[in-house]
């Protein structure tokens, strides 16, 4: 017997049932960055190997490990995106559209992929939510940034669950400055470090300061300290952002080990955390990367942004139990007829209702039934009523109105008068 079909693994499919809690979260992501100004891009899901490891890092985690990496018929290199800045940056720089100083305010959704051991929360196939703005230098950008996450944790219940935690990176010149200091520090007590520690002191030293490894952070309790090595400009730049935080009411610590896995940060990162979902602690995260555009070949452009998981998100919100309940139903109406005369006078009257009521979700029965099959569907649907045609509504022009959740008695509406009807029962209901 041949092997059945089934998904990759780490890649999964999004059933119809799940759906609705999705497009719940992705509608408030998006009507949230519309109402601030942010204009959405959609980028391919495949670009040139080439543009990751130049913007990532070739030494970091993910181009060594993570990415999906082939060739083409053409003998190209290509991978599957792994994140979204490094192609937002791309498009942008190929278009033109940051030249002469413009400033973009960006916004995208989508698939990314990255070849990690799949768990709660972590997929290989996972999906997320990222913004950029380009020409733009102050903290107050960064601020938006933060202040409009902010808002949308509350929107969505989960403001209680989440503490935002920053760090300053610094400029590529202090930060130069600062990877000396800890590579020798380190250097001289490496049969200390764990072995992914001892690595990541040759490649990508900064990596060392967010190791779980106990032992090794026990050693960096007395390693130098970021903060001593930051510029003057850095330091205006991040009190200029706690200030706007403060003035916003928005809680955070400041946590010196926090550096991110991406070669590109410089001055502000950030992380929004949670001790919900257990390992999986990240739901928001990003900073300034104003040396990247340059580094792609562009002229100096500074630019800033964040990413977060939509599946991570959407956990939490389930871990809350912030889930809406009328999400729960994807039907207002059920539309039973019964007889072909009714099925005919059904589609007219329901396509008249729904230009009446366009936010109505109103679902017709189709492959007919008897009374009892299709009164079964229409329960099943969840809808909050039934509708009733057959032939004696159809010679009285009237249709029958009940209620299938316990809403009252049914009812007999004229056609002109259903929308109205249903208007003022289904938002009640």
């Amino acid at each position: 017997m041949s092997k059945s079909l089934q998904a990759i693994r780490g890649m999964n499919d999004i059933l119809p049932d799940q759906t609705p809690v999705w497009r719940y979260v992705e509608g408030k992501v998006s009507r949230l960055l519309d109402n601030y100004g942010y204009k959405q891009i959609r980028m391919p899901i495949v670009e040139f190997t080439e543009l990751f490891k130049r913007s990532i890092g070739e030494v970091t985690d993910i181009v060594e490990k993570e990415m999906y990496t082939f060739e083409d018929r053409n003998g190209d290199s290509l991978t599957l995106r792994p994140e979204g800045t490094a192609a937002c940056v791309r498009a942008v720089l190929e278009h033109g559209i940051t030249g002469g100083g413009q400033v973009q305010k960006l916004w995208y959704i989508g698939p990314m992929f990255r070849h990690e051991r799949p768990q709660k929360g972590r997929y290989r196939q996972f999906h997320q939510i990222g913004v950029e703005v380009f020409n733009l230098d102050g903290p107050d950008i960064d601020a938006e940034l933060i202040v409009l996450t902010w808002r949308l944790w509350g929107e969505l219940g989960i403001r209680d669950a989440v503490k935002l935690e920053l760090n300053s990176l610094g400029t590529s010149e202090a930060r130069a400055r600062y990877r000396a200091a800890l590579v020798q520090y380190l250097s001289s007590r490496l049969g200390e470090l764990d072995e992914d520690s001892q690595r990541r002191l040759k490649s990508n030293p900064l990596r060392v300061l967010d190791t779980k490894n106990a032992d090794t952070q026990a050693v960096l309790v007395d390693a130098p300290k970021l903060v001593d090595y930051l510029d003057e400009e850095s330091r205006v730049h991040f009190e200029g952002l706690k200030a706007r935080l403060d003035a916003a009411g928005i809680p955070y610590v400041i946590n010196p080990k926090l550096v991110r896995g991406l070669d590109y940060y410089s001055k502000t990162v950030f992380e929004w955390v949670t001790d919900k979902l257990g390992a999986q602690g990240t739901v928001c995260a990003g900073g300034r990367y104003d040396g990247l555009v340059e580094q792609m070949g562009g002229k100096p452009t500074t630019g800033v942004g964040f990413a977060m998981g939509i599946e991570r998100l959407i956990l939490l919100v389930e871990t809350l139990e912030q889930i809406p309940q009328e999400l729960a139903r994807q039907v207002d109406v059920y539309l039973c007829a019964f007889g072909e005369a009714a099925e005919l006078a059904a589609l007219a009257l329901s396509e008249r209702v729904r230009d009446q009521l366009p936010n109505l979700r109103l679902q017709i029965n189709a492959g007919a039934g008897s009374f009892k099959s299709q009164f079964k569907k229409a329960d099943k649907s969840g809808a909050l009523y039934a509708l009733i045609l057959g032939d004696d509504e159809l010679a009285q022009q009237v249709v029958g109105v009940k209620p299938l959740r316990g809403q009252g008695e049914q009812q007999t509406i004229a056609w002109d008068a259903l929308a109205e009807h249903l208007a003022t029962c289904v938002v009640q209901g």
